[in-house]
C-alpha cells in the first residue's frame, strides 16, 4: 500500500502548474455544494452521504492539487497573489 502511495504521488508531481491550479480550483465549489445541500428538503441520511461524499472530493482535490503544485507551486501561487 505504502508503494502504491509513492508511485502516486510520483506521477501526480510530475504533472504540469497549470494542471494543478485547475484541480486545486475545483476543491472551491465542491466544498460550496458540501454545505449548501444542507438547505435542501431532503432526509438527514442523504443531507449527511452527500456531505461525505462531496466534503471527500473537495479533500481529495485539495489535496491533489496541493501535490501536483509542491513546494515551488505553492511560492509561485504566492508571488502571482502578491503582483496582483
Amino acid at each position: 500500500m505504502n508503494r502504491l502511495l509513492l508511485k502516486l504521488k510520483s506521477w501526480l508531481s510530475q504533472l504540469s502548474f497549470r494542471t494543478g491550479v485547475i484541480v486545486l480550483l475545483l476543491c472551491i465549489p465542491f466544498y460550496v455544494l458540501s454545505f449548501a445541500q444542507f438547505a435542501l428538503p431532503l432526509s438527514s441520511q442523504v443531507k449527511g452521504t452527500l456531505w461525505i461524499i462531496l466534503f471527500g472530493l473537495a479533500k481529495t482535490f485539495q489535496y491533489g492539487g496541493l501535490t501536483i503544485l509542491g513546494a515551488e507551486g505553492l511560492l509561485r501561487l504566492k508571488r502571482w497573489f502578491k503582483r496582483r
